[in-house]
């Protein structure tokens, strides 16, 4: 599940917040600062630590949702697989806090039946995005991946202006109108080639709207749990599971699974535990990567993730791309290289200016 659980951590590790308690400080207990050496080493096993497990993930869903040898049609149940087992990840973790040292600073995760139906709008939102997600994954190939849900910025600017009057300064809109330029053009490029998906593109767009939701529903949510991640977390992942199955019924995925020659293999279970290990740890490294680095670094750091994961593909998948369809990536990167830097500028400019005014402080929230 790319990116699904990655902004909600970066968002509770970059409001100010308590600390994480799974992620290490930089610190020692006298606050002296490691060597740079080690700093370096650190940060170089995290962004590479970060990269595999979410280029992998990537590779894995795609395997599990449009496989020829698996021929599995029951997108909805992958979802909810691992939907399932991050819940019973956060219970494991929780229990494991309770019983020793292992995660001594996790909170205690019960079922509250009152939180949970708090929680249920963005438990809404959140199902929206997981699915839109593994949806456009499966009808689109994974190079066409970051380009198909490329719009998740643009929705940022439009969304916060919409709901929360914020606005947006004119060259963060101008990396904005590279993104979409980029979008379109892969649109077209893939049309081209033979190899458009408008089912995928569909759910690429939805995909990048219910991120953006996902993140604004997720600010309102959090005093509901307390401000803890891992409580929203399993919230988030157990009222899922609970409407995934009306769903699965009612598309016909239970009758899918019943007819489905893999079933009882533990190599295809393997996989899927996998495939959701990987969506589970996929927000623990994101968090490792802002705190030994930085929320622009990390987004800098995601940008370059996905150019390399799109070379991955062409070359794994002996894909041939044309000119134009290359330069469409380019542009998709390109922006949202150059809205993460505008918008880091931005930033670094209201906390060093007290003077700043007050619209000028909304124009960097976005």
């Amino acid at each position: 599940m790319p990116r699904t659980r990655t902004g909600i951590l970066r968002m509770a590790l970059g409001g100010g917040g308590a600390a994480d308690p799974l992620l290490p400080a930089e610190e020692d207990a006298e606050g002296l600062r490691p060597p740079f050496l080690l700093r370096a080493l650190r940060i170089a096993v995290v962004v590479c630590l970060y990269w595999f497990t979410s280029i992998a993930m990537v590779f894995l869903n795609k395997y599990l949702l449009d496989s020829p040898s698996l021929r599995l049609d029951a997108p909805l149940f992958v979802t909810f697989f691992q939907c399932a087992l991050t819940a019973a990840l956060c219970l494991g973790l929780s229990l494991g806090a309770a019983c020793g040292p292992l995660c001594p600073g996790l909170p205690t995760l019960r079922l509250d039946p009152k939180v949970s139906r708090s929680v249920l709008p963005l438990s809404v939102v959140f199902i929206g995005m997981v699915t839109s997600n593994n949806l456009c994954l499966k009808h689109v190939g994974v190079a066409f991946y970051n380009v198909g849900r490329s719009l998740t910025t643009v929705f940022n600017v439009l969304l916060s202006y919409l709901l929360l009057k914020q606005t947006t300064s004119l060259y963060a809109l101008l990396a904005c109108g590279v993104i979409i330029g980029g979008f379109w053009l892969g649109v077209d490029q893939e049309g081209a080639e033979g190899t458009l998906s408008w089912t995928g593109i569909f759910f690429g767009i939805l995909a990048s709207l219910c991120v953006s939701l996902n993140a604004i529903y997720t600010k309102k949510v959090l005093p509901v749990v307390d401000g803890s991640i891992w409580r929203l977390t399993f919230y988030n992942n157990v009222n899922a599971c609970v409407l995934f199955f009306p769903l699965m019924l009612l598309l016909g995925e239970f009758r899918t699974l019943y007819h489905f020659d893999k079933l009882g293999s533990p190599s295809f279970w393997g996989m899927m535990i996998l495939g959701g290990v990987f969506g589970f740890a996929i927000g623990y490294v994101a968090g490792l990567q802002i705190k030994f680095t930085s929320p622009l670094t990390h987004n800098v750091s995601g940008t370059a993730k996905a150019c390399a994961q799109t070379v991955l593909a062409v070359i794994y998948f002996e894909e041939t791309k044309s000119f134009l369809w290359w330069t469409s990536n380019l542009m998709v990167l390109g922006g949202s290289f150059a809205y993460t830097w505008v918008k880091g500028l931005e930033m670094r400019k209201v906390q060093e200016d007290p003077n700043v005014k007050s619209s000028e402080r909304n124009e960097t929230g976005v």
